[in-house]
């Protein structure tokens, strides 16, 4: 927190950052065109899965990654790119030992894991601010031989009533002989990015390494639809500096520039097909050239300095405790042509110095140094899992047209029922590894956070999951890429009142548009959960998986195995806090539309109706259990058996989650819904 000596330039300095965010949202200056949207992975996901079984972790499994070309995104460790990921930058680096050049992070797939998938790396977000201005991320590389083969044999060996075997476990990092490998980012202006890496010997010995910053094309041009292949080529910039120029139809021509004088490395983002499949390549220059060449000094990269990817070859030793820095730039070409220097470095301390200040106007004062510190990096952590996020179903299904189409069984398997889905966008993610999609409810709590620090940002993520290439055209929200139709808690209500009532409190006026948007979407998405969750129309819901990994009798997702309808006690509470909520809307936007008055009183009856229904009155099923003093599921069977599925978990709480405030000047403001109320 700044201390009162501070209060005159930290208020300047702060509100730097506050200018820039509402630069973007006034759609004045693009400060949010670039960011760390990258993924940690894209194999081993739905939307890269063209196999016949969709076992989307065998088809595209970890081995492929550093030499197939992705068809709908890319991967890389602290990685940059526009909001398009047309170009995406990343580091890499290999420490002389390892098989394979480190670009991207390893973990093992959900069959490899004793418990699932999971990350086998250790890694930290450390900084940020929401337009991307600075942020910060650290990724400890060690300096032996990458254990990757026994960390998948040993949690192979490992039984699910075992722990995970994890990568501290093998002992690579005893003596500390690791790396550590600090990736920042600063904005000089919307489009140029100063890039610094800095690079640590934590061990008691001078160690090699290699770093590989490395800039490449999304491919996009090898699909079948006529896309232009764009080209990057080495640039001749005077004195010793390296640079690469990149054709980038979307926004210019652009060029990362390389301080010092290192080798500039050549290839093509296209797949390896004579590693992957046996076929013989059309180029010898492919995705992992410059894997082959740096590791194996293969004659994989292009001789003539062009292709569609390209890497800064720097190569160090590392004294203990010495460290040793790189310093890049991406920017348009007519940027001034000194692009280091003394500038570089007071760019870098503005904007930690802005961060800084900009998070002790969000930051509680009350909040001690540590928790201060934990709060910070929390929020770093949200803004490094914001991703593009790429997904055209359609397309998916239907297969592209220079490729061999889907198999057939593709048609009617998952997600068949989402043509219209079709998703292009930056998204928050629950995780940018394990979890490198969007899930709806996950992504509704995250606004809630994004709230506090970028209100437009938490806003117009709602927004875009209620729209029409998002929303199904019945009205349901798509749940997650393995499996669209699923169904998540409709917490979205919940989400939009509240970051309303965020965004309301730290800019001082109600943004009512916002709330009127996503009042109409929803009403589509309860009326969808009226239609299709109470098959009965008793107001007790069904749902299925719900988003909740606790352990039932069987698999929610799927129908009961003795037959019957399951009645959920979460289902049908998740829809008593969905009616409170919409309730809580009506009446603020009756506030300046008297209309909505009634639409509240609605929403509140049926809230009444579910609670009865819930308890038995009126109703041959009853959720609580009077002797237990607890809420159960109850499978209901077409001959009138009821059967309670008495177990203890998470299910049987979610019934105290609906709760609203309803103030007594908010009743009286409306006689007629208090009316109806009582």
């Amino acid at each position: 927190m700044a201390s009162s000596s501070r209060q005159g330039p930290a208020k300047s300095r702060g509100a730097a950052e506050a200018l820039r965010l509402e630069e973007d949202a006034a759609r004045r200056r693009n400060w949010k065109r670039w960011g760390p949207y990258l993924s940690q992975r894209q194999w081993g996901t739905v939307r890269e899965d063209y196999s016949k079984d969709g076992n989307a972790w065998a088809y595209f499994p970890f081995e492929h990654a550093r030499s197939r070309a992705y068809r709908w995104g890319e991967d890389g460790i602290h990685g940059w790119c526009d909001r398009h990921q047309l170009l995406v930058f990343a580091p890499a680096f290999w420490n002389g030992s390892d098989p394979i050049v480190k670009e991207r992070l390893f973990g093992l797939s959900g069959p490899q894991g004793n418990h699932g998938e999971d990350v086998k790396e250790l890694y930290y977000y450390l900084d940020g601010t929401p337009t991307h201005s600075y942020m910060k991320a650290l990724y400890k590389y060690p300096q032996r031989e990458f254990p990757y083969a026994w960390l998948v044999s040993e949690n192979a060996r490992r039984s699910k009533a075992d722990r995970e075997f994890e990568i501290l476990d093998t002992g690579i990092f005893d003596d500390d002989k690791y790396f550590d490998i600090f990736v920042e980012y600063a904005k000089a202006d919307p489009d140029d990015v100063l890039i610094r890496i800095t690079a640590v010997n934590r061990g008691r010995d001078p160690a090699p390494l290699e770093l590989l910053p490395t800039v490449w094309y999304r491919n996009t041009w090898s699909w079948g639809d006529g896309e232009r292949r764009p080209r990057m080529r080495e640039a001749r910039p005077k004195g010793s500096l390296r640079a690469v120029d990149i054709d980038l139809e979307a926004y210019g021509r652009m060029r990362l520039w390389c301080d010092g004088e290192p080798e500039l490395l050549f290839t093509e983002n296209e797949s390896n097909a004579k590693r992957l499949w046996g076929v013989e390549n059309e180029s010898p220059y492919v995705k992992d050239g410059i894997d082959e060449y740096v590791v194996r000094g293969l004659p994989s990269v292009n001789p003539e300095k062009v292709g569609t990817r390209a890497a800064a070859r720097y190569r160090k030793r590392i004294l203990p405790g010495d460290s040793a820095v790189l310093r890049l730039r991406l920017n348009p070409v007519a940027s001034p042509a000194a692009p280091f220097g003394a500038e570089f470095d007071r760019i870098f301390e503005e904007r930690i110095a802005e961060a800084e200040d900009f998070y002790a106007t969000v930051c509680p004062e009350a909040l001690s140094p540590d928790a201060h510190a934990v709060q910070r990096q929390a929020y770093a952590g949200m803004l490094w899992c914001k991703q593009y996020y790429g997904y055209e179903v359609r397309r998916w299904l239907q297969g592209d047209p220079g490729q061999p189409p889907p198999p057939s069984e593709r048609q009617h398997g998952r997600n068949a029922h989402w043509r219209h889905l079709y998703n292009a966008d930056v998204l928050s993610m629950p995780d940018d590894w394990e979890y490198p999609w969007y899930a709806s409810w996950d992504h509704a709590f995250h606004c809630l956070t994004l709230a506090l620090i970028d209100p437009e940002l938490a806003k117009q993520q709602l927004i875009l999951l209620t729209r029409e290439w998002y929303m199904h055209p019945n009205g349901q929200l798509p749940a997650y890429e393995w499996a669209l139709s699923d169904v998540n808690p409709p917490v979205q209500a919940w989400a939009a009142w509240r970051v309303f009532k965020i965004d309301r409190k730290r800019r001082g006026q109600a943004d009512r548009a916002f709330l009127v948007r996503m009042f109409h979407k929803l009403l589509l998405n309860f009326t969808w959960w009226v239609n299709r969750k109470d098959s009965a129309g008793s107001n007790i819901f069904e749902g299925g998986f719900l988003g909740l990994d606790n352990v039932g009798v069987f698999d929610r997702s799927n129908p009961p195995p003795l037959g019957g309808t399951l009645l959920q006690t979460d289902g049908t509470s998740w829809m008593g806090m969905y009616c409170l909520h919409m309730a809580a809307i009506a009446l603020e936007l009756a506030v300046d539309e008297p209309a909505y008055e009634d639409v509240a009183s609605k929403f509140f009856e049926h809230f009444v109706y579910i609670c009865s229904a819930m308890n038995g009155s009126g109703s041959r099923v009853e959720l609580w259990d009077d002797h237990d003093g607890f809420y159960y599921d109850v499978l209901d069977f077409p001959d009138g058996r009821d059967l309670p599925m008495k177990i203890r978990s998470m299910v049987g709480l979610i019934p105290l989650f609906a709760v609203e405030t309803l103030e007594p000047q908010v009743a009286d403001r409306f006689p007629a819904f208090r009316r109806r109320l009582r």
